[in-house]
């Protein structure tokens, strides 16, 4: 009888919740295709009150809409680094003309912390610094040096968790 695989914890860094496109890209393919793979997955989106988010942006502009928006800012934050902290590795979304700063501040946190990360760049446009690299250096070094590595297509994740989940497992 095979070993049954270990379900890990993945945390889903990138900025797809901002937006209502992105929304749906995360919601209906990004989610449930870790979470198809038998894994679960620690969504920051998913985690933030969105009734505090919606309370605060209804407020009129001015400074207690600025100071409420700064201590939910410390709770999203202290939030999604315990959500880090808990997980076996990231799964990052590096989308877009650049990667997104909170996503490749996250990527340095999880690489700080020894998480591997695995990058998911659906995005065919240039946005690396030279031909050598796919996204950012320094974001990119990260990734491969996480252990973790980059892919372009969903369907890829399969594998490449299989890769990194035996890189753990070697540990």
């Amino acid at each position: 009888m095979a070993a049954r695989k270990r379900k890990l914890k993945i945390y889903l860094a990138g900025p797809l919740g901002f937006s209502e496109a992105g929304r749906v890209f995360h919601n209906d393919a990004v989610v449930p295709a870790l979470r198809k793979l038998g894994h679960s997955v620690l969504d920051p989106f998913a985690l933030a009150d969105a009734r505090k988010i919606a309370r605060v942006t209804r407020m009129p502009f001015g400074a207690k809409r600025r100071d409420t928006w700064k201590r939910l800012n410390v709770e999203i934050g202290s939030r999604n680094r315990r959500a880090i902290d808990e997980s076996d590795l990231m799964f990052a979304i590096l989308d877009g003309a650049d990667v997104d700063s909170g996503t490749a501040a996250e990527i340095g946190y999880a690489f700080a912390h020894g998480k591997p990360v695995l990058g998911y760049r659906g995005d065919f446009r240039l946005s690396a610094d030279n031909e050598g690299s796919t996204v950012n250096l320094q974001v990119e070094y990260f990734i491969r040096e996480s252990g973790g590595e980059i892919i372009a297509r969903l369907d890829e994740a399969k594998a490449a968790l299989a890769r990194i989940e035996r890189r753990l497992q070697a540990r």
